[in-house]
């Protein structure tokens, strides 16, 4: 049985990026009519489109698709979220981990939502300030909770393989509303429970 690989792209936009990076081969000296790069132009093409997803998702939706009214209004955490996103000073990836919590006032969302919504906006041209504060003010412009703590750890390939080369730096950048602000001891308990093992 043959294999089938379905994906779904814009051809027309593969067909512009994939133009400009036969161009960018030839540009650094490369042959795009050998064998090993005739297709790469189309891979890569797919490939940033891929990894650029984030510009056709919508962090409030994604939330509002699993909105519950819940009285509960202790901390609820979801944290590890695997994350991959690309520099927008070099085009290079950043991937590393994503810690929310955030204490409901009313209203709580499903779990994978958060995860989803950490995607919606990694998967995108960023900075891991901004990508830090846009999950943050998406949960709490949407839930309207109490407070948001988001935390991301982040190895950064431009700082690895080019420029300073420095494999195992590590980048941490955090973002609070209400709760995790004002209130020493919350944010004492998120970030404990970040640092901890507990499964």
């Amino acid at each position: 049985m043959a294999y089938t690989k379905i994906e779904q792209y814009d051809e027309e936009t593969t067909q512009s990026l994939a133009k400009s990076y036969k161009d960018v081969l030839k540009l650094i000296g490369e042959d795009p009519t050998r064998e090993g790069l005739l297709l790469t132009p189309i891979r890569v093409a797919r490939s940033l489109q891929f990894l650029t997803q984030g510009y056709e998702m919508n962090g409030e939706a994604i939330l509002n698709s699993a909105k519950f009214k819940e009285e509960y209004q202790q901390m609820v955490l979801v944290k590890d979220i695997e994350l991959y996103s690309l520099c927008e000073h070099h085009m290079l990836p950043f991937y590393g981990k994503a810690h929310v919590a955030y204490i409901p006032n009313g209203y709580i969302t499903g779990l994978s939502k958060i995860a989803r919504v950490v995607e919606a906006f990694a998967r995108r041209l960023q900075v891991q300030e901004r990508l830090t504060v846009q999950i943050r003010d998406c949960i709490q412009n949407t839930l309207n909770p109490l407070g948001v703590a988001v935390v991301i750890e982040a190895s950064h390939m431009c700082m690895q393989i080019r420029g300073v080369q420095k494999p195992n730096s590590v980048t941490t950048t955090s973002a609070f509303t209400g709760a995790f602000l004002k209130d020493m001891r919350t944010r004492e308990e998120f970030m404990h429970l970040i640092g901890v093992s507990l499964h």
